[in-house]
């Protein structure tokens, strides 16, 4: 299944879902594994160490420290790995506003992870942004 390429299509169809709860991200020593039982959402290996998402809980649970108190939004489209500009159009339309995002893309969705306190403002944009890509 290779998901959507058309940009008009895909900001047109885009359904965001803000997901429950408030995740963080957390940053373990090169050559350190993911603590035993720990379910994050996002696991990537940099040079400089693991970067984690995960929920806020989980991280307190674990005593681990944390940073960028946010929030998921999940973009319900199956976009292309190879769609182009899909990302750039929802950042820049956040940024315009003055919101920061940081986007992971997985092999079915594309995700968000924007400041928590401005998460509902966050769904409205981008609700918007289908609007007007729609009309």
């Amino acid at each position: 299944m290779a998901g959507e390429t058309d940009l008009k299509k895909l900001l047109a169809a885009m359904t965001p879902q803000l997901l429950p709860g408030v995740y963080v991200f957390v940053t373990l020593a090169p050559g350190a594994a993911q603590p035993e039982g720990l379910d994050s959402v996002m696991i990537f290996r940099e040079r400089e160490g693991l970067t984690l998402i995960l929920t806020e809980d989980a991280a307190r649970a674990a005593g681990l420290a944390a940073s960028f108190r946010c929030r998921m939004i999940t973009l319900n489209i199956h976009s292309s790995l190879e769609a182009v500009g899909f990302l750039a159009a929802i950042t820049a339309r956040l940024a315009a506003s003055g919101m920061g995002v940081n986007p992971v893309s997985a092999f079915y969705h594309d995700h968000l992870f924007v400041s928590a306190d401005r998460a509902e403002e966050a769904m409205e944009l981008l609700r918007q942004l289908a609007r007007d890509s729609a009309g």
